[in-house]
C-alpha cells in the first residue's frame, strides 16, 4: 500500500462528518492491506508514528519539522513511498540514541521527506505531531476493524480493552478473525486500561446499587499504577499507560522481595509519605513521576508507600472475570497481607460513614466502594465501583478567550 493511498483516505475522512461513511471508508482501506501493513496503518490513522504498545519515541518536534521544511529540496511530483517505507524510517528514527542521535534522526527524517510529495509531507507531519484531524476516533476505528474482519464489534472492543493498542487489535482481527480475537486476554507487560469508578456523595446510592453490602477501600491521594511482574522482571505503568518503571526503583525492589507468586498483574496506588507516615501533597509525588535524572537521590528524599487493591493475573492465569472478592483473596495471598489498601466490608451505612471519616482524617481523598461480585472491567465506569468523597465546587465565569494556533 502506498502512502499516496493513505493520503487519499485521510482526505476523504476529513471531508465527511458521517460516522457511517468514515467507518466504511476505513474498513475498505484496511481490507486491502497486507498483514505486515495493518499495525502501522492503524497507528498512522490514530496519529502515532509507531503502534501504541511500542514504547519507543521519535522525539521529533514541530521546530525540527519546520526547520527541515525550510531547507529540503522541493517535493517530487511522482509518489513512490509505501506504508512500510515510512514505517521503516520511523523505526530508524526511534532507534537513534546516544551521541550524535539528533543528527542521525534529522538525516533519517530528511531522507524520508526528500522523496515525499507535498501532500505526503503534510500528512506525515500530522502523524509525527499527533494531530491527524480527520474525525476518526478510537470507537470508529474499532467499528471499521470489525467490519473489515467481518466479526462482532464487541469482540474488537473487548480485545481493545485488554491490549490498549488498536494496531495490535486490528492485526489480530484481520489475520485471525473471531477466533483470534476471542483468545485475547490480559498479557504480561502489555498494560491494559484501568477500571474506573462512578462519583457518589451518598452511601445510600452505593448500598442500593450493590445489593446492601459493599467493600470500602481508602481512596489515596497518589498516582494509580499497574504493575506487571514475572520472576525478577518488574515493569510499572501509570493510569494513562505511560511506563514509569525507571522512576520508581524503590517500588520495583519492593515488588521483587515482597510479592509471592509469578506472572502477575496488579492494580494499585503509590503515595508520597512524610517522616510521620502521612501522605504528602500530590505535587511532591509528581517530583518523582517520570523522573530521568538523580532518581536514587530523589527516591531517598521522597519515599513512596505502595497500596495494592486488585489482582488481574496471578501465576499466568487471568482473574479479570473473577468476582472482586476472589481477586482480593488472591491479592492477600501474594502479599501476605502487606501493602494492601485499607479495607472494610460492611452492610451498615453508619459504619461506612465512620470509615470515610477515618480516611479523610488520615489525609486521604475518601473511599472507593466496590461490589463484591464485580468483575474487573478495563476502561469501564459504572455502579460496580463508586468513589465517595466530599464535593468541592467552584463558580467560574469566562473572562477572556484566546484564538488558538491550530496546535495543542
Amino acid at each position: 500500500m502506498t502512502i499516496q493511498d493513505f493520503c487519499a483516505l485521510t482526505t476523504a475522512l476529513a471531508a465527511t462528518r458521517s460516522r457511517l461513511t468514515k467507518t466504511s471508508l476505513t474498513a475498505a482501506f484496511l481490507r486491502q492491506l497486507s498483514p505486515d501493513e495493518v499495525s502501522f496503518a492503524v497507528a498512522f490513522l490514530t496519529a502515532r508514528p509507531l503502534p501504541a504498545a511500542d514504547s519507543r519515541v521519535l522525539d521529533v518536534s514541530w521546530a525540527t519539522l519546520s526547520e527541515l521544511m525550510n531547507r529540503i529540496e522541493p517535493p517530487p511530483v511522482t509518489a513512490s513511498l509505501t506504508l512500510l517505507d515510512v514505517a521503516a524510517r520511523f523505526e530508524a528514527i526511534a532507534e537513534a540514541s546516544g551521541p550524535g542521535s539528533k543528527r542521525r534522526k534529522r538525516e533519517q527524517l530528511a531522507a524520508l521527506f526528500g522523496v515525499a510529495t507535498d501532500e505526503e509531507r503534510q500528512v506525515l507531519s500530522k502523524v509525527l505531531l499527533g494531530e491527524m484531524r480527520i474525525g476518526l476516533h478510537d470507537g470508529l476505528i474499532q467499528d471499521a476493524v470489525a467490519r473489515a474482519a467481518d466479526v462482532d464489534p464487541e469482540l474488537v472492543r473487548r480485545a481493545a480493552l485488554f491490549l490498549s493498542d488498536l494496531s495490535e487489535v486490528a492485526r489480530i482481527g484481520l489475520t485471525g478473525g473471531a477466533d483470534g480475537l476471542q483468545r485475547v486476554g490480559p498479557r504480561l507487560f502489555v498494560p491494559l486500561l484501568p477500571m474506573l469508578a462512578e462519583l457518589s456523595e451518598d452511601f445510600g446510592e452505593v448500598f442500593e446499587a450493590q445489593g446492601g453490602r459493599t467493600a470500602l477501600e481508602f481512596k489515596y491521594d497518589g498516582a494509580r499504577i499497574q504493575m506487571h511482574k514475572q520472576g525478577e522482571t518488574v515493569r510499572i505503568w501509570s493510569r494513562r499507560l505511560t511506563e514509569v518503571t525507571d522512576s520508581l526503583p524503590d517500588i520495583v525492589a519492593l515488588a521483587r522481595t515482597d510479592l509471592r507468586g509469578d506472572a502477575m498483574i496488579l492494580d494499585g496506588e503509590v503515595v508520597a509519605v512524610g517522616p510521620d507516615g502521612r501522605p504528602l501533597p500530590f505535587q511532591e509525588l509528581m517530583r518523582r513521576w517520570r523522573r530521568v535524572h538523580d532518581i536514587e537521590a530523589t527516591a531517598r528524599e521522597i519515599p513512596l508507600a505502595l497500596y495494592l487493591f486488585d489482582c488481574l493475573m496471578l501465576d499466568g492465569r487471568s482473574l479479570i472475570d473473577e468476582p472482586y472478592e476472589a481477586r482480593w483473596q488472591a491479592l492477600e495471598r501474594l502479599t501476605g497481607g502487606a501493602h494492601l489498601a485499607r479495607r472494610l466490608v460492611t452492610e451498615d451505612p453508619k459504619e461506612a460513614e465512620t470509615f470515610l471519616a477515618g480516611a479523610l482524617a488520615s489525609g486521604h481523598e475518601g473511599v472507593v466502594a466496590k461490589a463484591l461480585d464485580s468483575p474487573y472491567a478495563p476502561g469501564s465506569r459504572g455502579k460496580r465501583w463508586f468513589k465517595v468523597k466530599p464535593a468541592e465546587t467552584m463558580d467560574c465565569v469566562i473572562t477572556a478567550v484566546d484564538w488558538g494556533s491550530g496546535r495543542r
